[in-house]
C-alpha cells in the first residue's frame, strides 16, 4: 500500500503496529489488522462518495442517499479509530491514501451507482469477513452494528439502480487478503 505525507507509522492499511506502550489496550494482531482494513475501506467509501457528490450528476434521491451514506461511513471511519486508539495505532487518514476510479466511473449517474455498487459490497463483504475472526468483544458490537449499516446502504444503493434489494440468505465473507487487494485496485 503507498502511504503519503502522514505521521501515521508507514505500515499500510492492513497490517499492525506490534508495540504497545504502557496503558493501551492488548488486541490480537489479526483485529488490529482487520480494523486497520475496514478503516481503508471506509476511507474508500468516502473519497468515492465525495466524488460522486462533486460531479454534479446525482438526481435528488441519489445525492440524499450519498450524503446520508457520508455521514454514516464518517461515524464507522471515527468508530473504528477510536478502537484503533484504544490499542494506541494511529489510523491512515484520507491524506495517507490517493485513490483513483476506473475510466467512466462518473460520467453519468449509472455510471457511478455501478461503481457505488461495487464499492458497498466490498465494504459489507469485508465487515462479514472480518467479523468471522474478531476475538475483542470489544471490537466486535461496533463491527457487528456498522455492518448491519453497510447492509442498508447496499439494499438502498440497488434499490436507486434497479437492482434486486434483497440478495443472498447468506451473504459473503471476504477474507483479508481479498479485501487488501481489492483495495489496491483502487489506489493510485
Amino acid at each position: 500500500k503507498r502511504l503519503h505525507g502522514s505521521t501515521a507509522p508507514k505500515c499500510g492499511i492492513g497490517t499492525a503496529v506490534l508495540a504497545t506502550p504502557a496503558g493501551a489496550m492488548t488486541f490480537p494482531d489479526s483485529d488490529l489488522s482487520n480494523l486497520r482494513l475496514l478503516v481503508g475501506t471506509e476511507l474508500l467509501a468516502l473519497d468515492y462518495q465525495g466524488e460522486a457528490l462533486s460531479s454534479g450528476l446525482l438526481s435528488t434521491p441519489a445525492a440524499a442517499l450519498f450524503k446520508q451514506a457520508v455521514a454514516d461511513d464518517t461515524a464507522h471511519y471515527n468508530g473504528l479509530v477510536d478502537l484503533l486508539g484504544k490499542g494506541n495505532v494511529v489510523a491512515a487518514t484520507s491524506d495517507d491514501i490517493d485513490f483513483a476510479y476506473p475510466k467512466g466511473s462518473f460520467d453519468s449517474e449509472a455510471a457511478i451507482l455501478k461503481l457505488a455498487g461495487r464499492i458497498q459490497e466490498l465494504a459489507l463483504g469485508a465487515y462479514v469477513g472480518a467479523l468471522q475472526g474478531l476475538q475483542t468483544p470489544l471490537v466486535r458490537l461496533p463491527v457487528a452494528q456498522i455492518t448491519v449499516n453497510e447492509a442498508q446502504h447496499e439494499a438502498a444503493l440497488a434499490a436507486l439502480a434497479g437492482r434486486p434489494v434483497l440478495g443472498r440468505a447468506f451473504g459473503p465473507a471476504l477474507p483479508s487478503d481479498a479485501v487488501s487487494a481489492a483495495l489496491s485496485t483502487y489506489e493510485s
